[in-house]
């Protein structure tokens, strides 16, 4: 409890407690632990033009600049980001964040095009990435979701306090080499 005065001399006595993540309105620094990562679905496409979402369906293009752009309507391609979902400790909680592509490059090395192709030539990469992530130390800076349906706290930049931090793709690269000269 915290005890206010106020003009006329009265003791007012109001109880205190810690906000969460969710209700504060401006970004916050916290130091947090990596606990797990959603291997399932790291990335999505978007138009190379415009980076408007785009389906799954590599034969879908981007509508809007096939529309816009006739006199080349083939000129947008597409190309993937990331958008990883992972749980993380703080040192009072554990809750999952969302974590888009400048973030996620830090953690995983490259671009979401790169992995994606790494992924596809070693089709556990993307559970191996998740494991080597696990129990990393992290200075986040979270935010709320920019959209009002998000369910998920976003994290706006990712600093990893290991000294020896290799990110995702480089051990990756170092597990292969040493796998291929056994």
């Amino acid at each position: 409890m915290a005890n206010h005065s106020t003009n006329s001399g009265e003791t007012i006595h109001q109880q205190t407690r810690k906000r969460s993540f969710m209700e504060i309105d401006k970004p916050t620094t916290t130091l947090c632990t990596v606990v797990a990562v959603d291997h399932t679905s790291l990335f999505y496409r978007v138009c190379s033009v415009c980076e408007k979402t785009l389906p799954e369906n590599p034969a879908i293009g981007c509508s809007y600049c096939n529309f816009s752009n006739t006199f080349n309507a083939n000129s947008s391609g597409s190309k993937r980001l990331f958008r990883v979902l992972m749980s993380i400790a703080t040192d009072t909680k554990v809750f999952v964040v969302i974590m888009f592509d400048r973030a996620a490059r830090v953690l995983f090395g490259c671009s979401a095009n790169e992995f994606f192709d790494f992924a596809k030539t070693n089709p556990y990469a993307a559970e191996t990435a998740g494991r080597a992530l696990m129990g990393e130390m992290l200075t986040v800076t979270l935010s709320k979701p920019k959209n009002g349906n998000a369910q998920h706290l976003r994290v706006v930049s990712v600093v990893p306090m290991r000294t020896g931090f290799q990110p995702a793709i480089e051990t990756l690269r170092e597990l292969l080499r040493t796998c291929r000269k056994s």
